[in-house]
């Protein structure tokens, strides 16, 4: 269809989020990037906060984040700017109620489709909540899944489909060298800034398909990791692959963090997804 993917940038948070509220994992939530902001709940309603911490307070206490609390009617909840990470996901039990466009109720941004009239938030808007019949018991994760689902510095990648076009100095490179996040980073692509990565000769090629997560290298030499809401299309090599189950750990990355790439192989990158997905969806997750 021409249209990247959207949807969290930190897929992992928001799909825990509405687990600890007995919601769908795809139920639609909130996204915040950087900066908080602050909501009333005229009915009340069943909630979690998950990603990273923006100092949340309803009604002037301290909100947990990583657990299911009860808003009552009239309270408000506010968030200021990111302490850690850079997103952070305000689910409710029922989800947020959205009109579907090509089946996601996420925001495309760029250009401008979908979620609350294809934009972001402003003041006054007003959002629905989804009905459910579910009671919400007090629940939060357990610090052993918070652990392993912490987010990382160090990416795991797979070779590129354009890789071999490398030349063994300009790979070597790539996994030593310390890179920065840029600040014109955004959830199109993350800019990097640090040793620049030799083009391959001739440097240009034919548009292709790009994946989530691709590492392309543009003239210049300064890698750029494609994001959720990407180009669908590219004509720069690639160099490298984040993989999926690393996916997640991209979202929470901001502006001035320092990542380097780790090279691991095909059947390693599938295992660690396998084991992200069996601990995702476990029982022990969750404590009651």
């Amino acid at each position: 269809m021409g249209v990247s993917p959207s949807g969290a940038a930190d897929a992992i948070s928001i799909r825990l989020g509405n687990r600890l509220l007995g919601n769908a994992e795809g139920a639609a939530g909130l996204e915040m990037t950087l900066l908080g902001g602050t909501f009333m709940f005229p009915e009340g309603a069943a909630m979690a906060l998950a990603g990273s911490d923006f100092g949340a307070t309803l009604d002037g206490q301290p909100v947990e984040l990583w657990t299911a609390l009860e808003a009552k009617p009239g309270q408000v909840l506010r968030l200021g700017p990111a302490r850690s990470g850079a997103r952070c996901y305000l689910c409710v039990r029922g989800g947020i109620e959205a009109q579907l466009f090509l089946g996601s109720a996420s925001t495309h941004v760029l250009s401008g489709l979908g979620g609350h009239g294809g934009r972001a938030l402003r003041k006054g808007d007003v959002l629905r909540i989804g009905t459910s019949n579910r009671a919400t018991p007090k629940r939060r994760l357990s610090m052993q899944a918070l652990e392993k689902l912490s987010s990382r510095k160090v990416l795991r990648v797979t070779p590129g489909p354009q890789s071999d076009w490398f030349a063994e100095g300009s790979q070597r490179v790539f996994y030593s060298e310390v890179y920065r996040v840029a600040e014109e980073s955004n959830r199109m692509g993350l800019r990097l800034e640090g040793a620049a990565i030799s083009a391959p000769p001739g440097g240009e090629m034919i548009s292709e398909g790009v994946a989530l997560g691709a590492v392309q290298v543009p003239e210049g030499g300064r890698p750029i990791i494609l994001f959720v809401e990407q180009q669908t299309t590219g004509g720069y090599p690639k160099i490298a692959n984040v993989i999926s189950a690393d996916f997640h750990s991209l979202g929470q990355l901001r502006p001035r963090d320092e990542i380097r790439f780790e090279r691991v192989e095909w059947e390693k990158a599938r295992a660690l997804l396998r084991e992200q997905e069996e601990l995702t969806a476990s029982k022990e997750l969750i404590v009651e």
